[in-house]
């Protein structure tokens, strides 16, 4: 008797619904990514736009301190380029640079040189390790920032005396030369230093945060005390933006290379989104949970699964496993014919006695039919097989 197993006919090729389901939890944490990227973005755009900029009335900008040195007669000039810069530093001018580091190497030699001897005043806020050597020699920059935003004076600089506490905390300094007023110290290390220069009455005056000179923060403590007595003390104020435009920043020796202009925090960020993608290949990698039956396209003929996985036990001498499949099979149909639940049709003390009753022949003991050991051959197998096929037709005869 031949059983064919007949299934409806499907696409080997995933349908659109299966091919969302896979990929909706990649899409899902896409989409939070780039909403993400969006707001921080449209934040960062919004609070940072004109950042130390004193034309710009943004809470990050500085506007506000720009009017208020122009109500005490100091006129404020921007300018974004190298030559600029050099070129407006004497003795009646305060120079402040906004962001030092973002200069190039030979741009920072040429400003120290055009500044050093001027007589006037050089700001330098927040400038790091890669542009305090050359702009200031003797100075080194702390790599630990201060833990403190808000910190006490404790110098006899009368500016930072009269303005008393100030958001200075920031960038750390330490110095070699010993006319240097070190003030707002955090940890023993200032926040503010000015260094008086060999001759004449320059300085350069370090500023380790831009917090005194932000709209939103010049109300506070002593901040604009401290701003206008820095920024106030020469009737002209040049306050330098350093640009990525400006033709001295891709001159031949100042070129700087594609990595240089990434913001600091890139390779961390880097290495955070490869193991992200690792950690995602590896969950998709992962079979989680049971596998997934799928519909076979074709219509499989019983007889043709029984013979093919008859060759595959004859192949691998799998008689053993041959030969329990067909006895646990028996057990199986034998149990309900006499009274024995299927439950209990593999324990012998239970199927035994009562296939014993049916019985009424002398042949081969049902105990080694039903629980003996493995056949020694094939020839033994098809044997087996003969027995256990006579002893069911045996109890199912009326």
């Amino acid at each position: 008797m031949t059983t064919e197993v007949t299934l409806p006919p499907t696409s080997a090729s995933p349908t659109a619904r299966q091919v969302w389901t896979r990929a909706r939890g990649i899409a899902l944490a896409l989409v939070l990514l780039i909403a993400a990227a969006v707001a921080i973005a449209v934040i960062r755009s919004d609070t940072r736009h004109g950042e130390l900029d004193p034309r710009s009335a943004d809470p990050y900008g500085s506007r506000a301190v720009a009017e208020l040195l122009a109500d005490r007669g100091v006129d404020t000039r921007v300018v974004t380029t190298l030559d600029g810069a050099t070129t407006a530093a004497g003795p009646d001018t305060t120079l402040l640079v906004a962001v030092p580091d973002l200069l190039s190497a030979p741009q920072q030699s040429r400003l120290h040189s055009a500044t050093a001897e001027s007589g006037g005043r050089t700001v330098l806020v927040s400038a790091g390790s890669a542009s305090v050597e050359r702009l200031a020699p003797g100075v080194t920059a702390d790599p630990a920032t201060s833990f403190d935003s808000t910190l006490s004076p404790d110098c006899d600089l009368p500016a930072a005396r009269r303005a008393g506490t100030a958001d200075t905390g920031g960038i750390r300094y330490t110095t070699i030369h010993l006319t240097a007023d070190e003030c707002y110290a955090s940890e023993r290390l200032a926040t503010l230093l000015r260094i008086p220069a060999p001759s004449g009455d320059g300085d350069t005056v370090l500023l380790g945060a831009p917090d005194i000179l932000l709209n939103d923060r010049l109300d506070e403590h002593g901040n604009a005390s401290l701003a206008l007595q820095l920024l106030g003390s020469r009737p002209h104020l040049v306050w330098y933006l350093p640009s990525l435009a400006d033709a001295s920043a891709t001159s031949e020796e100042g070129e700087r290379g594609f990595f240089d202009l990434l913001p600091s925090g890139w390779l961390w960020g880097t290495l955070q989104l490869f193991i992200a993608a690792a950690l995602a290949a590896l969950w998709r990698a992962r079979r989680l949970g049971p596998l997934v039956p799928e519909k076979l396209p074709v219509a499989i003929r019983a007889s043709e699964t029984v013979e093919g996985r008859a060759r595959l036990y004859r192949k691998a001498n799998a008689r053993d496993r041959a030969a329990g499949a067909l006895r646990s099979t028996t057990r199986t149909r034998l149990a309900p014919l006499v009274g024995v639940p299927v439950s209990q049709a593999h324990a012998p003390e239970a199927l035994l006695p009562a296939l014993s009753a049916h019985l009424q022949g002398d042949g081969q003991s049902p105990h080694t039919l039903l629980f003996g050991p493995p056949p020694g051959d094939d020839a033994a197998l098809i044997q087996l097989a003969d027995h256990l096929d006579a002893l069911e037709r045996e109890v199912r005869r009326p």
